[in-house]
């Protein structure tokens, strides 16, 4: 790589100086504006670890009022901006740029209020998800969205990506739990957006934030719903000979008119490396494994228990257990949410896709991988939500075999082909970000990803926010109404990968 040149430096320098004048107290490592090398590492990455990009540098600030001088020096400046929230996005969409400003909001981490009469919190964005029903559990109310990474991953990130969870079945994705954001848009404007009702008046500028990964503002404060917890909540483990029949019984499920709280399946390898993990008493002679949770009044529970007890039976299940307390319920999705550190374990790297498609097509797609599987020469373990068809195969590779990245990266590609072409999406909630980037024409017609960046345009007409995500092609602000293409230099066209 070569150095950079002295008009570079001083740029950097300039940079570096208006940062610590807006965000007072530098310092090496837990400072507000880390510029030393050692010290930048940690943020070079997101959880796509594959690839890596040092940052110019990071900023730290604590308030929306040093969010917005940040924004609008920037803007000012023609200095491009990434921000940043805990850095477990899965797509990229948090990846450094060695000319960019990395815009940290791990100190936004306040829970600001909690209003149980009218069921919401209002929160900072590094407030961790967890942390939100932490925070009003002793009242018996919860936050419905529920990440496998909801000890670390932030209500910021979630907003950036419109993360989900297991309960995203029958409680919704974070767009349906947020009722407002205050939002600092790239030339420091403050707005806020929603508030603390449900439904504004006027144009959802709301669920055009809610997904945007980054890309329209710097998200400073959410307000979300919260919800009482239910009466009563059980889970039933059942095991079927093969992911098949698994995939059958989820479609069934819901063509009977039944919502569970959540529907969870695994296939044989993520069974054996989750009950290694956390060791909680998963089948290890079944091919696939559904986790079904419902929950409400008991006796609504009971009978809908049975029901899914029926339904799995008639699909071939081999085996069933029903949580007899809220420890074994809690047990049954200990293994799940710790899925993707146990594969880890199995396996030196792995690539976690994620991709959506109808319910109905999940046999036909579950035997499709597994050819997929065969013609790449790579392992794949498959957990998902299976209610809603959100697919997050894990393909394990080893990135110290020449050539087995470019073959992981391959075979995660025709997953994702795979899904669109069954009338799918590319992402169900960990975003385009770098990594599904490049297929967006797969999925969108040039007419769609050049209306999408006239929204883009409309927050941030030079585009300096967290460039280089989502769009395969660049198109300046000014060509879009003549649809002429912008064939400049795309961000990241040689990034290092490890």
């Amino acid at each position: 790589m070569p150095l950079p040149d002295a008009a570079t430096l001083a740029k950097r320098e300039r940079i570096i100086a208006a940062m610590r004048a807006i965000v007072p107290g530098g310092g090496v490592l837990g400072g507000s504006v880390i510029v030393e090398t050692d010290a930048l590492r940690p943020w070079e990455s997101d959880a796509l670890t594959a690839y890596r990009q040092p940052p110019m540098l990071v900023v730290l600030p604590e308030t929306t009022a040093q969010v917005s001088a940040i924004l609008k020096w920037c803007h000012a400046e023609n200095v491009k901006v990434v921000p940043r929230g805990s850095g477990t996005s899965l797509s990229g969409g948090a990846l450094p740029l060695a000319d960019a400003v990395l815009l940290g909001l791990g100190k936004f981490k306040r829970i600001l209020e909690v209003d149980h009469e009218d069921r919401i919190a209002v929160v900072q964005p590094g407030v961790t998800n967890l942390a939100i029903t932490q925070a009003v559990e002793g009242r018996g109310f919860y936050y419905a969205p529920d990440p496998s990474s909801q000890i670390a991953c932030s209500i910021g990130g979630n907003v950036a990506e419109n993360s989900g969870g297991v309960h995203c079945l029958k409680y919704g994705l974070t767009t349906n739990n947020v009722l407002g954001v205050e939002l600092v848009l790239m030339d420091g404007e403050i707005v806020r957006l929603g508030g603390r009702h449900l439904d504004p008046c006027g144009l959802d500028l709301l669920g055009v934030v809610v997904g945007s990964e980054g890309l329209l503002g710097v998200v400073t404060e959410v307000t979300v719903r919260i919800l009482p917890k239910p009466e009563t909540a059980r889970a039933v483990l059942v095991g079927f000979p093969d992911a098949e029949q698994a995939g059958t019984c989820v479609a069934q499920v819901i063509a009977e008119g039944i919502i569970p709280a959540g529907m969870e399946m695994m296939d044989r390898p993520a069974i054996h490396a989750a009950e290694a993990f956390v060791q909680v008493g998963y089948p290890l002679d079944v091919g696939a494994l559904l986790i079904v949770e419902v929950d409400g009044p008991a006796a609504e529970c009971d009978y809908l228990i049975s029901e899914i007890a029926r339904i799995a039976s008639e699909n071939g299940a081999a085996t069933s257990r029903v949580s007899t307390d809220e420890a074994e319920r809690m047990a049954f999705w200990a293994g799940r949410k710790a899925a993707f550190p146990a594969v880890g374990r199995i396996s030196p790297d792995y690539l976690c896709m994620d991709g959506t498609i109808p319910r109905r097509r999940l046999p036909e797609v579950l035997r499709r991988m597994e050819e997929l599987s065969a013609h790449h020469g790579l392992g794949v373990a498959n957990v998902f939500h299976a209610g809603d068809g959100n697919l997050h195969p894990l393909i394990l590779y080893d990135a110290n075999v020449p050539g087995q990245l470019d073959a992981a990266e391959a075979f995660g590609s025709d997953i994702l082909r795979l899904c669109v072409e069954v009338g799918g999406v590319l992402t169900g909630e960990h975003g385009v970000g770098i990594e599904k980037r490049d297929l967006m024409p797969v999925m969108f017609t040039d007419a769609d990803l050049k209306q999408q960046q006239r929204v883009k345009c409309a927050f941030d007409p030079d585009l300096l926010l967290n460039p280089g995500k989502v769009f395969p092609v660049l198109h300046r602000c000014a060509e879009l109404g003549r649809m002429h293409v912008h064939h400049g230099q795309v961000p990241f066209p040689d990034l290092p990968r490890f």
